[in-house]
């Protein structure tokens, strides 16, 4: 019996399923450290068929076992392995790095060692919470840095990059919706950050501008304008606002407002 069963069965009280000798072989080779392919290539290596460590119908057994293990037995910066998984794992943006190709571009998280290091297009750039307004944004402004969050898509290879760019000391400000969900949004966003400040971070979404936009542009919504958790005093300063007011202002209604004030920020 390996050490993983062992554990399994001693935790679980069940019995390791009987493919558990041939999963031994991927579990060393984790902790070799070895950079493994993508799972459904890991599991017909093994013997298995493509999809039993990624469905949990087809082989229950097996895939409370290797689910288990790799929960209890590694940390998950020891697991190096290809994704073969893209959606929900991209990074968008516009005239962030130097490149001809057509704007803007999508990496996947197999390109991103590359970009790590790549050339730069510009020392500032806007993240832009909804889809549609980076897509609008950068119709409007070809020539704009633009970062698309893809609304609470804090996805690994989004957040790595954003990491990199922070070390490589790109100034990162944002723009989103200005309810109660996006706030908070912008907040988690910000959590998450290790090197930009938050007056950088508002620079054109402030305070300030907040109450002059819901003031001038905001829908009345008590369900949108309610009190949610927040972190940083920036962020609770402009969902009281939000609250007080029982406004919303949404980024589709402020397109013509960032114009000049996005143009000044990049001057």
């Amino acid at each position: 019996m390996t050490e993983y069963q062992q554990a399994y069965e001693t935790a679980t009280g069940k019995r390791a399923p009987h493919e558990a000798p041939q999963l031994a072989k991927l579990f060393d080779r984790i902790t070799a450290g070895d950079v493994l392919p993508p799972r459904g290539q890991q599991a017909v290596d093994l013997g298995l068929t493509a999809h039993s460590l990624n469905d949990p119908q087809e082989n229950p057994a097996v895939y409370d076992y290797y689910h288990w293990v790799l929960t209890n037995c590694f940390q998950p910066q020891q697991i190096k392995e290809l994704t073969a998984n893209l959606i929900g794992r991209v990074f968008t943006s516009a005239n962030i790095f130097q490149t001809d190709l057509p704007q803007p571009i999508t990496l996947s998280p197999w390109q991103v060692p590359a970009m790590m290091t790549f050339p730069l297009a510009s020392n500032r750039a806007i993240i832009v919470e909804n889809n549609g307004v980076f897509a609008w944004l950068h119709r409007l402004h070809p020539d704009w840095p633009l970062i698309n969050q893809s609304g609470n898509d804090f996805n690994a290879t989004y957040l790595t990059l954003i990491h990199s760019l922070e070390q490589r000391q790109v100034q990162l400000t944002y723009l989103g919706d200005l309810d109660s969900r996006g706030i908070q949004m912008a907040d988690h966003l910000f959590s998450v950050l290790r090197e930009t400040p938050i007056a950088t971070f508002t620079a054109i979404q402030s305070p300030v501008n907040v109450v002059q936009w819901l003031t001038l542009k905001g829908k009345a919504s008590r369900q949108r304008s309610r009190t949610l958790a927040i972190q940083n005093p920036i962020f609770q300063k402009e969902l009281n606002s939000i609250n007080l007011l029982g406004k919303f202002v949404e980024q589709e209604q402020l397109i013509a407002t960032y114009e000049p004030l996005v143009t000044q920020w990049l001057a």
